[in-house]
């Protein structure tokens, strides 16, 4: 069986798929997408959050106890597809940069 037929982009997001395609994530069936956007305080959050909202996305703001940096957390079920993973996280740029907001990556639960 040969595993690594699949070419993925020499970046970070590539290096994330390809990463999970050695660990035999099913790229046919979709996934439970977990998107990381950085946020500087609570109410810059909450603008965040009202803004995917009305977007249309299910996403949370979290505190981290330790860091005390605040955090958004969107998750969308999805199938692995490197420009859809490159376009949601430009979407989400785009509508939490207003707010002082960032993308900071991605990840996958998996078993």
């Amino acid at each position: 069986m040969k595993l690594l037929s699949k070419k993925f982009p020499n970046d970070e997001d590539g290096q994330v798929l390809k990463m999970l395609y050695k660990q035999g994530v099913d790229f046919n069936e979709p996934q439970d997408v977990e998107f990381f956007i950085a946020v500087p305080d609570k109410q810059s959050g909450e603008a965040v959050l009202k803004s995917f909202k009305d977007d249309g996305l299910i996403c949370e703001l979290e505190q981290d106890d330790e860091t005390e940096e605040w955090t958004c957390y969107c998750l969308m079920k999805m199938l692995l597809n490197y420009e859809e993973i490159i376009d949601i996280q430009k979407r989400l740029d785009g509508l939490s940069i207003p707010y002082g907001g960032q993308t900071e990556g991605w990840g996958v639960m998996i078993d």
